[in-house]
């Protein structure tokens, strides 16, 4: 394929090529020539002109195929246009003689067909420069068209559209030619060609005047004709034309310069009536239709009637959306009077009734639905209100009206019931896609459209009373406030008129509607709506017997009100229960012999209100079971089952019964079997076995019956048929954009599809206004059920001989009714893997199957090929299959018909699709050989399309067994797709479902680079590129979908801007399918290379400039705007989610460094609403102002683009607010700049593309107030959202210009904005509670520091706290009681959030160490201004916390109550908590879980601060609902004691708390927040500040233990810092609890005992006198189990077991990360309390755990840092060991010994540390050692440290300390020493005196002679000098002098500052004046130091290198151990 890239054909490569393979050169060739001769220059290719036109004009005569000549010819005119043009007069020439030619044979065709798309080309881009000839070339296409078959007609219908477009206003004189042959082309028999026609026509109505003026009935005529018997595409096309030449009469300019003839101008009323003749008569003219209307039958088909609907909206969406608002009200009344009874024709019958009722409810959803903003869409929902008034005018004047004339106006009312249900279907869609937005509208009291609907439900016609209750259920979902009142106003109604049969019906299908409207309003409704409606549904069933006139309509009422009450969910209907199944119970006999009575009287009325009444039970039951499984218990179950046998034996009777009382009961009995059927097929089999045989029975005669069919062949089978296969059966059965109307024409004349009259009860379960086309029955559920072989074989034997019995078109039905429950039936066996049983069962099973293989009906072939493949895949047997196989191959080899060749080559593709690959290669061979022979057969497209679809079904299912097939299968796809006319879009569509399952196999392959591959990758490519150009959208679809297949698999090689541009063109097309195409493609693509897909589009946007203009501006807002406004107008829901996906993907990769384009995108949406000015509807009834107001319309247009977004609507606008959270979110991860003012801006000067989110604070601000304060419910949560993210992230950046200020300072005025309307009264209580979480973060945050700017804010916590304190009574009744739950819960948790901060922010400031850890996220910076607002901020809480407490203590006990467990549920008090109530106990839970922690953490403070003294429990509780105080806690209401004591309620108070703190820890569920964990052991921790619950806790042994066994389980479980070292605390708190016990319960013993003997005393303390302690028993215990598992988890070398022997094998040390040591450092501290909290004889039990966890951590972790300091852990544990050995314990009489034995040998433990292991020297730090060691001697008594042995040891640490080398080291010795040495016991510190000292002085003495070199050195010398200055103290007076007389000469030689020497002086006078005399040399130095020093203190500099010179390098201990 290389060969074919240059600029001229390379015909030698050509010339070797095979036939085939020519083809294949020639299209590449042409493709690359495309794009190289626009980048050529003139030159090269002037140069090369001729030869190139030759070679291009020699493959004219080649026949090429359609792609090939529609390539030649861009080619030669591209050429053309940028070489030299005379030459091309020859060419057109040529052109012209190839059509002229007389031969017709098949061969010469193609060479005619390519001459003729050359000559459209050639005009199209040469234009006017060929402007002379072209009469010529027109004169001669039309004569070619006489005699051109199909194909020629539409290649010169394309070639004409070309030539006009490209002369423009030239081609006058030709326009009427072509406008006669178009016209003739409009009503071809060849759908293509219709389609191309109408493509002309388009182009010629640009210029042609006289098609919009004179001509225009006759264009609308043609038109409607055109319509008739058409498909899809021709109505997509010829709507278009039609809408648009209407469109231009319309708004055509009074004078329009290519014409001199006066055009007229039409009026809209003109146009419409245009159109609404076509809808009403169709294409007949005036005297046939008047024919038909006296034989009085209608004669419009459908698909004319959907063609005129689709053009209704190409007409008004051409003309715009403010054209729209400007003529609604025109529009409208026209539209509805379509339907109304001036045209009676139009709705005869129901079914033409409800297909005209659909096609105008289409009108009116696309065009108000998809082109008016919010804000029109309000003023259209007034105008429809105003029309239904007027409707509702009429039918009263009827009603009330008594004369004689009454029952001509009858008419009138049945007939404005079609009006009154299309307007009021709109209203309801227009109001239910506003949202909450539409408010505005129901509160307008002008309008009045709740009036004006409630209205209308007494309308006589069912149809416009289910329609009013549709349009108040689409009021209800879309603004749930309105629900609650709604059902009070249509209960109270239907109570009062109960006697009125319209009423009845009406008032109960509204409240119907209500209650399935619920399900969609998160808030719920009140729960004691649910006994009112079930109160009024069980007195409309009592009551329906009492007056005949109303009994059905009452029964009907009842058993809807209970089945829709159903669908509240269990929670509401277990508590109506019993009363429901009392109902069930009584509404069928008891048994059957009362059925029996029962069949013998009555009437046919009587029958009618029973069959009516039982079905309406049926239902409520399906219902019940459907919403309430979680109710099924085994006695519901038990009481729902005994009236079934009897309803089955009814259904067997309903036959006898109807023949006894006539016609009346068909509808009846019909409607109680469906319903009975679905019920059935809900319930387990094994409750109805016994009633398997009667149930069939009937079910195989309804199959069977004719008289009750339906055409309904296209419901029941297209789910029954694999998705795939329905591609088969054309577009009709795909999801298109006209789906809702398109369906009419699927259904026979005999249903009308998607009405609400035929199943009333479907007004509580749809979501959506479908299709509820009576379905039928559940056959095959209990086909699967059959027990016996026996009767399988009976039932298909008499379905055989049913499908016998009947003929034509009645057999048709009778079989696709069998075969649907067959085929469901095989699906259910294969699915639960169940066999079919014995040969004989299959035979009859087969016939079954292969008599509807080859119906004429296509739908039941391919329903038939799916059975038979379902068939061999349950027999499961491989000769069966292989036979069927064969039996398919037969017939394919000698069939000749289409239909036996179409199914069998369609089973052949499904037996593969199921049995993946019928096992042997031969069969594969076989099927492949067959099927490419079929694929060939050119006579008939149908075949090839079924045979290449079965073909894709096999490459997909043989995998890769297909792989020797690969390269012929591609070369046969490329094949046909470069010769089969595209005229076969089908064809076209199953090659590119080939293509793509080829691509799918082949997979990753696609990347190698050998020649095979990249031969099978270029056939790939080319093919797509083929599939890109054909004109059918589907293909083009498909060709997409390869793209993005061979993308995926080989990036490399598809070019990723060709492939953007091709997504691009068409990601707006009319084609619903393609747009999902491109959006699948784009989400992929995008996922991979954002960046690169983002600059693609706006590139190619830039580029392209004539052909490509978009709806969607991408040059302006890129193709990320593009895709929000496509989400914008986009309807299809699995569309708009690809668009989010796609946003969202790209936002992920390219928000950050595209920054303010997003933010500017996402403010330009969230804008656009903000200035949009308000709409009023214009009347336009008189022509001037119609012109005046016409001609702003095409300027318009022009500022409608100025803003890149239009109205958008709320969802969109959701989005951008959820898009500007995650932007935040992203930049967040990307650095640390975005959040740092003075960072961005210094990165900021030094590059300016870099941008940061700080810098665009303000648009992120401005974004969160519009959306937060916009009508919208759900956009003003996601504002509160964004302002909540933004107050978070940013709470800490500060202000880089006001230091000790921060920067969102300055927007607090912005934010108290945004949050004030959010307390309003009307305001829902979801967005309330958002406002109350933003109020408590933006006070929490310390932003404001100013506590009069606080109040703004605070102040709308303090209204919420009132209403809060105002009670259960005060609370709305809008919503569900839980809703206020939520609410209040906000409110508590905001403040509770609030005074955590402030306590804490006091905390800070009185104690600026203990920095406790914080829940908010005020960060260190903010702490230093936050002195002035901290007490202010506490004060103001402190106002409001007396009832604050009290309302956080009631929220508390409720959660306490919600979490028990379900078996104490009879022990809840009746009648709720303080703040739910019993009934919505569920949906209070989560409410609670989200708030509980806070509150508890807030109350445990305000305890501390109280110190646990409860204020007087009565005051202030008075406007509690019910008073909840402290007093009442954990007591029921009845047994209520009179007072307690306050030791009473604290004792409560406290289990409360620790109740739910151990509770929650216990099992804090896997997803519970982190932050609850925290403020739990916060709140453990506040609570354990205070004295009297410490008490409590030490005094309860248990309770601790059980505590401690908790947090040890938490520790275990969360690995998370802050929650260890929490939880650390806590225990220390505990420990330090039981120590104040054990210390009191001494105490108290001392005193007692008074003068008693000390031994007698008990001991107090664990292990009392035996020392043992009981695991799970023993706090001690528990505290070291916790302890080693935090340390042995930092450590493992602390546990033996890992060591492997008790005598540890010495490691290296290790440093901790600083987590980790600070988790050592806290369990230490613990670790050393613990032996205060044992016995004498418990502390040696744990004494050697103690030393030797603790000495472990020293050795482990004792590194050397620089300067000496200690590691963080050492220093811990030094402090610990100080702790332990200074215990009280070592000295007690009774543990003594044992203490001092244990604390030796830990002394040695600690010595041996240090020795070398193996001969090497460990890398242990020495001063850390020799501190432990210290500590030893220092801390313990006398005797474990004077033992000769370790006195050696210890000294001799010392010398080699003394002797290091490292001047720290001796520094630090030195000082050890000098604590030692001042010891007040002399037998501990003499021998280190005797043993050290000397060497001290000598070492002192040495350094007289060397100077010390830095400052470390000198430091030492310093610490020594003191030494021997606390030696001289110590020493006896005779040793003094010689001492004195070793110091003085020293000091005198560094002269250090006189004090010193003078201390020395004055101490020893004596000594001092010996030495000054025995050395002169000393006392001369002396006299010069003194002067020298007289003299610096007059200049008073005091000269600091002598005075401290160490000072600098000083290094001072963390801790001072000392």
């Amino acid at each position: 394929m290389e060969l074919a890239h240059s600029l001229l054909l390379n015909e030698e490569a050509y010339n070797q090529l095979g036939e085939f393979q020519k083809a294949e050169f020639i299209f590449e060739w042409l493709r690359f020539l495309e794009k190289l001769l626009p980048v050529t220059s003139r030159a090269d290719v002037r140069e090369k002109q001729k030869k190139l036109a030759e070679q291009l004009i020699s493959l004219l005569n080649s026949s090429p195929g359609p792609p090939t000549r529609r390539l030649i010819a861009k080619n030669l005119a591209i050429l053309y246009s940028i070489g030299d043009t005379l030459s091309v007069y020859q060419t057109v020439d040529k052109c012209n003689e190839l059509i002229r030619s007389k031969d017709d044979s098949p061969s010469y065709l193609p060479t005619k067909l390519a001459a003729v798309v050359c000559l459209g080309y050639l005009y199209k881009k040469l234009g006017r420069i060929l402007g002379n000839s072209f009469t010529d070339t027109v004169g001669n296409v039309l004569k070619a068209m006489k005699n051109a078959e199909s194909q020629g007609r539409y290649e010169i219908m394309l070639s004409l559209q070309n030539i006009l477009n490209g002369l423009g206003a030239a081609a006058t004189p030709c326009h009427r030619d072509i406008y006669k042959a178009a016209r003739s082309c409009l009503t071809d028999r060849s759908m293509a060609v219709r389609c191309a026609a109408a493509k002309c026509l388009l182009e010629l109505q640009k210029e042609a005047v006289f098609m919009w003026s004179t001509e225009l009935d006759s264009v609308a005529t043609l038109c409607f004709k055109s319509f008739d018997g058409s498909n899809y595409d021709v109505r997509i096309a010829v709507s278009k034309l039609l809408g648009t030449v209407l469109a231009r009469a319309v708004t055509c300019k009074q004078a329009t310069a290519s014409t001199r003839q006066n055009v007229r101008k039409i009026s809209l009323d003109e146009a419409t009536e245009l159109l609404g003749t076509g809808f009403l008569r169709g294409s007949s003219g005036f005297l046939r239709a008047s024919g038909d209307i006296l034989k009085g039958i209608s004669s419009v088909s459908r698909d004319i009637r959907v063609g005129v609907t689709q053009a209704y909206v190409v007409f008004v969406s051409t003309l715009g959306g403010q054209w729209l608002e400007r003529n609604f009200s025109a529009l409208l009344s026209h539209i509805l009077d379509l339907v109304s009874q001036s045209h009676p024709k139009a709705i005869q019958t129901q079914m033409d009734a409800i297909c005209c009722r659909r096609c105008i409810s289409f009108i009116l959803r696309a065009t108000v639905g998809g082109l008016l903003g919010e804000k029109a869409q309000i003023a259209a929902a007034k105008e429809i209100c105003q029309a239904i008034w007027r409707l509702k005018k009429v039918v009263d004047v009827v009603m009330s009206d008594g004369n004689l004339e009454t029952r001509i106006g009858i008419t009138d009312v049945t007939a404005s019931q079609h009006v009154l249900v299309c307007a009021l279907h709109e209203l309801g869609s227009l109001i239910h896609g506003l949202g909450t937005t539409a408010a505005p509208l129901l509160q307008d009291s002008s309008t009045g459209v709740l009036d004006a609907v409630i209205s209308v439900i007494l309308h006589p016609s069912i149809s416009v009373r289910l329609a009013a209750a549709w349009c108040l259920r689409c009021i209800a979902v879309a603004l749930p406030s309105y629900v609650s009142p709604l059902l009070d106003r249509c209960i109270e109604r239907l109570s009062a008129l109960k006697t009125s049969p319209e009423a009845v019906t009406g008032y109960s299908f509204a409240v119907a509607a209500l209650l399935g409207a619920v399900k969609h309003c998160p808030l719920g409704i009140p729960h004691g709506k649910g006994k009112v409606i079930m109160t009024v549904a069980e007195d409309l069933l009592c009551s329906a017997s009492q007056n005949s006139r109303i009994s059905i309509q009452r029964t009907q009422a009842g058993w809807l009100l209970v089945a829709s009450l159903m669908t509240l969910g269990p929670a509401v209907v277990q508590h109506y229960l019993p009363r429901m199944l009392l109902l069930w119970k009584c509404i069928f006999p008891l048994s059957p012999k009362d059925l029996e009575t029962e069949r013998s009287r009555g009437d046919s009325f009587t029958w009618q209100v029973t069959l009516e009444g039982r079905a309406g039970a049926l239902c409520a039951i399906k219902t019940f079971l459907s919403y309430c499984g979680g109710l099924l218990t085994t006695d519901v179950i038990q009481r729902l089952l005994p009236p079934l046998p009897c309803a089955v034996d009814l259904l067997t009777r309903l036959p006898s019964i109807h023949k006894m009382y006539g016609n009346a009961l068909k509808t009846p009995s019909m409607t109680y079997r469906h319903r009975l059927y679905e019920l059935l097929a809900l319930l387990p089999p094994k409750t109805y076995e016994g009633k398997f045989c009667a149930i069939l029975k009937e079910l195989v005669a309804d199959f069977t019956a004719t008289d009750n069919q339906m055409a309904a062949s296209t419901f029941l089978l297209p789910p029954l048929c694999h998705q795939d296969d329905l591609l088969l059966l054309g577009p009709f059965l795909q999801e298109t954009d006209h789906r809702f109307i398109e369906e009419q024409l699927l259904l026979g004349s005999g249903i009308a599809g998607g009405s609400l009259e035929y199943d009333p009860y479907s007004i509580y379960e749809k979501a959506a206004e479908g299709d509820s086309v009576p379905n039928l029955y559940l056959l095959h559920y209990l086909l699967s059920m059959l027990q016996s072989v026996s009767l399988e074989l009976q039932v298909l034997e008499k379905l055989l001989a049913s499908i016998k019995q009947t003929k034509g078109a009645r057999q048709q039905t009778v079989q696709l009714n069998i075969v649907s429950a067959f085929s469901s039936f095989l699906k259910h066996l294969a699915s639960c893997k169940g066999s079919l049983g014995p040969e004989e069962v299959r035979r009859p099973a087969l016939t079954l199957v292969m008599g509807a293989l080859e119906s004429n009906n296509p739908l039941l072939r391919c329903a038939a090929a799916e059975s038979l493949a379902r068939l061999a895949q349950v027999v499961a047997d491989s000769a069966f299959t292989a036979g069927l196989a064969q039996l398919s191959f037969d017939k394919l080899k000698s069939a000749r018909d289409v239909v036996s060749r179409t199914g069998h080559s369609l089973a052949l593709g499904s037996l593969y699709r199921y049995l993946g690959g019928i096992g042997s290669t031969q069969h594969l061979n076989a099927c492949v050989g067959i099927l490419y022979t079929l694929s060939q057969d050119s006579t008939s497209p149908d075949v090839q399309t079924w045979a290449l679809h079965s073909l894709s079904l096999i490459i997909d299912s043989a995998g890769p067994l297909y792989h020797v097939h690969v390269e012929a299968t591609l070369s046969l796809v490329v094949m046909l797709l470069l010769t089969v006319p595209p005229a076969y879009a089908e064809v076209h569509q199953s090659l590119g479902r080939c293509l793509n399952a080829l691509i799918t196999m082949l997979g990753p392959e696609l990347q190698g680079s050998n020649t095979a591959v990249s031969t099978l990758r270029s056939s790939c490519l080319l093919g797509c590129a083929v599939m890109q150009d054909n004109p059918d959208c589907l293909v083009q679809a498909q060709a997409i979908s390869c793209l993005q297949q061979l993308h995926m698999f080989a990036p490399r090689h598809v070019n990723l801007s060709s492939l953007v541009s091709s997504l691009c063109v068409n990601l707006c097309s009319s084609y619903l399918l393609l747009r999902r195409a491109v959006l699948a493609c784009l989400r992929q693509l995008v996922q991979r290379e954002a960046a690169e897909v983002s600059e693609h589009a706006v590139a190619f946007v830039k580029d392209c400039r004539e052909d490509f203009t978009p709806d969607i501006n991408i040059r302006e807002v890129g193709l990320e705007g593009a895709l929000l406004s496509l989400l914008d107008k986009e309807l299809d829901q699995r569309l708009c989610q690809d668009i989010r996906e796609t946003l969202n993907h790209m936002l992920t990769s390219v928000a950050v460094e595209k920054l303010s384009f997003w933010l500017k995108l996402c403010n330009d949406v969230l804008a656009a609403s903000a200035d949009f000015t308000s709409v009023a509807s214009v009347d336009t009834t008189q022509e001037e102002e119609g012109t005046k107001e016409d001609d702003d319309v095409l300027t318009s247009e022009t500022d409608e683009r100025s803003h890149p977004f239009t109205n958008p609507k709320w969802s969109t606008r959701v989005f951008a607010a959820e898009c500007v959270c995650k932007i935040i979110s992203h930049c967040e991860n990307a650095g640390r700049a975005h959040f740092d003012i003075t960072l961005a801006q210094e990165r900021k000067q030094r590059d300016s593309r870099d941008d940061f989110l700080v810098l665009h604070l303000a648009d992120l601000i401005r974004m969160a107030f519009m959306a937060a304060t916009d009508h919208s419910d759900q956009l003003r949560l996601s504002g509160l959202q964004t302002l909540l993210v933004v107050v978070r992230r940013f709470a800490s950046v500060p202000e880089p210009e006001f230091p000790g200020h921060v920067i969102l300072e300055q927007y607090q005025a912005n934010v108290g904005a945004a949050l004030r309307p959010a307390f309003a009264p009307e305001t829902p209580p979801d967005v309330t509670a958002k406002a109350c979480q933003v109020c408590s973060a933006w006070i929490a945050s310390g932003i404001v520091s100013d506590l009069n700017d606080l109040r703004r804010v605070h102040q709308l916590l303090i209204s919420s706290l009132t209403k809060v304190q105002a009670g259960k009574e005060a609370q709305s009744q809008l919503y569900n009681e839980s809703a206020s739950t939520m609410e209040i819960l906000a409110v508590l948790k905001a403040w509770a959030e609030v005074y955590i901060v402030a306590v804490e922010r006091e905390k800070n400031q009185s104690d600026a160490h203990k920095q406790i850890l914080m829940i908010t996220n005020s960060t260190d910076e903010s702490y230093g201004d936050l002195t002035s607002s901290a007490d202010g901020l506490l004060d103001l809480v402190q106002a409001d916390l007396g009832i604050l407490s009290k309302l956080w203590l009631a929220a508390l006990q409720d959660f306490a109550l919600l979490t028990l467990p379900s078996e104490y549920a009879s022990q809840l008090p009746a009648e709720g908590g303080a703040f739910y109530t019993a009934e919505t106990i569920e949906n209070a839970r989560p409410h609670y879980h989200n708030s509980w922690a806070l509150i508890l953490y807030a109350t445990a403070l305000w305890l501390t601060s109280t110190g646990f003294l409860v204020v007087d429990p009565d005051e202030g509780v008075t406007n509690l609902s019910r008073p909840v105080t402290p007093t009442t806690m954990c007591q029921d209401s009845s047994s209520r004691a009179a007072v307690k004591s306050p030791e009473d309620v604290n004792t409560d108070i406290f289990h409360l708390i620790l109740g739910i703190s151990v509770e929650f820890l216990c099992s804090p569920r896997s997803d519970s927040a982190m932050e609850n964990i925290t403020a739990c052991l916060h709140a453990l921790q506040a609570f354990l500040d205070v004295p009297w619950p410490r008490s409590k806790i030490g005094g309860d042994q248990e309770l601790g233990v059980e505590l401690l066994n908790v947090l040890h389980r938490l520790i275990l479980t969360r690995e998370s810092l802050d929650i260890q070292l929490a939880t650390l605390e806590v225990v220390r708190q505990i420990l330090f609890a039981a120590q104040e016990h054990v210390r009191e319960k001494r105490r108290s013993a001392e005193v007692d005992d008074g003068a008693a003997e000390k031994e007698t005393l008990p001991e107090y303390g664990e292990g009392k006198d035996t020392g043992g302690l009981v695991p799970g028993k023993s706090l001690v215990f528990a505290t070291l189990e916790l302890c080693v598992c935090i340390l042995v988890r930092q450590l493992p070398q602390l546990n033996p077991k890992v060591t492997g022997s008790p005598a540890l094998k010495v490691g290296k040390p290790q440093l901790l990360s600083e987590s980790g040591s600070r988790l050592v450092a806290a369990a230490l501290v613990i670790l050393s309390d613990i032996p205060s909290v044992c016995s004498p004889e418990g502390s040696v039990s744990v004494l050697p755990t103690i030393l030797y966890l603790i000495i472990g951590v020293l050795r482990e972790t004792a590194v050397k840092l620089p300067d000496g300091q200690l590691p963080l852990t050492v220093a811990a544990s030094l402090q610990a060991l100080k702790g332990i050995l200074s215990s009280p314990m070592a000295q007690a009489e009774k543990s003594r010994t044992a203490w001092t034995e244990l604390l030796r040998s830990a002394l040695v433990t600690v010595l041996d540390c240090g020795d070398p292991v193996d001969g090497a020297q460990q890398e242990l730090d020495e001063v850390s050692l020799l501190t432990g060691v210290t500590e030893f001697i220092l801390s313990t008594s006398p005797e474990v440290t004077t033992i000769e042995c370790l006195q050696k040891r210890c000294i001799e640490k010392f010398k080699i300390a003394l002797d290091s080398k490292d001047p720290v080291v001796q520094l630090k010795c030195y000082q050890l020493l000098l604590s030692i040495f001042k010891y007040p016991n002399r037998a501990v510190s003499y021998p280190y005196i005797h043993s050290l000292a000397p060497s001290i002085v000598g070492k002192l003495q040495e350094t007289e002679k060397t100077k010390p070199e830095n400052s470390a050195e000198l430091q030492v010398i310093q610490e020594g000098i003191k030494v021997v200055a606390a030696l001289i103290a110590i020493a006896e007076e005779e040793h003094r002098a010689y001492l004195v007389a070793c110091l003085l000469p020293l000091l005198i030689s560094f002269l250090l500052d006189e004090n010193s020497l003078g201390s020395a002086t004055n101490s020893y006078s004596s000594v001092f004046k010996k030495v000054m005399a025995s050395s002169p040399t000393v006392k001369a130095r002396l006299e010069s130091a003194v002067k020298g020093n007289q003299e610096s203190i007059k200049v008073k500099t005091t000269p600091k290198q002598a005075k401290n010179p160490g000072k600098s390098s000083s290094i001072q201990l963390k801790t001072n151990f000392f």
